[in-house]
């Protein structure tokens, strides 16, 4: 093995749930609750609809539950239609450091071999946080995206650390599981480039299908590229031109509060779109009360270069054409919050995308970067907006922080708010307490039967 796999191997494989602690425990728990809300609500979409009948055609002596049904397919099968459930609404969470991008896409590889491997809650926890820290730690060295690459460069390597976890691999084949996950694995960011199609709902669930397909190759004895990362036409040459030395993680006590898991770092959504557009949205929510749509003149926006370029440079921002570029469009979402005063999955109909106010509104509005909130990006996500009327009175929202950053966070209940919000379209109240008390009890589980069976529509 190289360094960089030799290092990812032997962490996984010696990462234990004593080593988290209660505060990661409980933010696993709090990850699932959000998780399993998204892939409730993403459970009727086309999409999902598609990748289900995609995992109906499969059988496996190692069957696997679809969430949301009583079918089962192939473990990676489970995984890639469990997982475009998850994305769909484009609401699970988001890391960004400034590398990242949705690292709840990896829990249904964690959950798809949990299933026929009949893992307890503790493992289901200790997998899923190992799958962040993989992810996330390769992320803040190395910007996928900033590279031509999608987020799946990295998830599948998370994914198949966790998936191997719950299989039980040693440290020798954790290393051939990474190897084969990462070899074949180099996703393209056209994904979220221009007009964005289905897929871009679907990619990261295909590097799951790939980490889970990876970890039961290496588990039947299947062996990988020696040198899948430093080698001669590895990640780093291939992928980002250079040699990556990536940082020892550390374990256990050997961590302070300078350096917590990665998955208490996460930002949780409160609208089902683009993480860069959750502060716009909600300052205009917050301008909306002082200003009616009738009575503005116009709407400036400035944010970071990011937020600017990823969300609204493209042409196709500001006249979207399909639910997935809408998700991205801060013109469009910013529109919909002063006209509608909320930001909901029903936001996105075809009716709803084509309205004509809507429209009018967009056309009152301009965007720029400003410098100085760029430089504060990633660890501040400023945003200001600011709205003169009619009558030539300027009013003005800003912030630092959107509702569901690490610091500004949903407290438990507002967790369960959004859980019940989007499983209620699928799920009955009481099939939703049932999952939440499951899920916030999952350490002491056997195994994730109560899980899966509370999720059945």
């Amino acid at each position: 093995m190289d360094r960089t796999t030799e290092m990812l191997a032997s962490y996984a494989c010696r990462l234990s749930y004593e080593d988290l602690g209660p505060k990661t425990v409980h933010q696993v728990k709090r990850t699932l609750v959000d998780t399993m809300g998204c892939a409730m609500g993403g459970f009727v979409s086309e999409p999902a609809k598609i990748a289900r009948g995609m995992a109906s055609s499969v059988t496996s002596t190692t069957p696997s539950r679809v969430l949301g049904t009583n079918e089962y397919t192939s473990p990676d099968m489970a995984g890639f239609a469990n997982g475009v459930m998850v994305r769909y609404l484009d609401c699970n969470d988001s890391y960004f450091s400034p590398g990242g991008g949705h690292p709840s896409d990896m829990i249904p590889a964690v959950l798809a071999m949990a299933d026929p491997m009949i893992a307890d809650g503790r493992t289901v926890i200790t997998a899923i946080a190992l799958a962040y820290e993989v992810f996330c730690r390769l992320s803040d060295q190395v910007v996928a995206g900033d590279l031509g690459w999608d987020q799946g460069m990295f998830s599948v390597i998370g994914a198949a650390c966790g998936a191997g976890m719950v299989l039980g691999l040693d440290q020798e084949q954790m290393g051939q599981a990474i190897s084969l996950a990462v070899t074949p694995s180099l996703p393209l960011a056209v994904t979220r480039k221009g007009e964005l199609s289905m897929w871009k709902g679907c990619a990261s669930a295909a590097a799951t299908r790939s980490a889970v397909f990876a970890a039961m190759l290496a588990a039947e004895g299947m062996s990988g590229p020696n040198e899948p990362f430093d080698g001669k036409n590895g990640l780093w040459e291939q992928a980002v031109g250079k040699p990556v030395e990536i940082a020892e993680f550390p374990l256990g006590g050997s961590r302070g509060d300078d350096d917590p898991f990665r998955i208490t770092q996460t930002i949780v959504k409160s609208y089902p779109s683009q993480i860069h557009t959750q502060a716009p949205i909600g300052l205009a929510l917050e301008l909306g009360k002082e200003v009616s749509l009738a009575d503005i003149k116009s709407i400036h926006i400035d944010t970071y270069h990011t937020a600017a370029s990823s969300a609204s440079s493209e042409p196709e921002k500001w006249d979207p054409q399909t639910r997935e570029t809408a998700d991205h469009s801060i013109p469009f979402l910013v529109a919909v919050a002063f006209q509608e005063g909320a930001v909901t999955p029903g936001t996105f109909t075809p009716q709803g995308i084509a309205d004509a106010t809507k429209r009018e509104t967009m056309s009152k509005m301009t965007l720029s970067e400003d410098p100085e909130f760029t430089a504060k990006y990633p660890s501040e996500y400023n945003c200001r907006i600011t709205v003169t009327d009619q009558a030539g009175k300027v009013h003005t929202a800003h912030t630092a922080f959107s509702k569901g950053h690490k610091n500004n966070p949903l407290d438990d209940q507002e967790m369960e708010s959004k859980f019940r919000s989007f499983a209620a379209g699928v799920l009955s109240d009481m099939q939703c307490d049932q999952v939440l008390a499951t899920i916030w009890a999952i350490d002491e589980a056997t195994d994730m039967d109560d899980l899966f069976d509370g999720l059945v529509v």
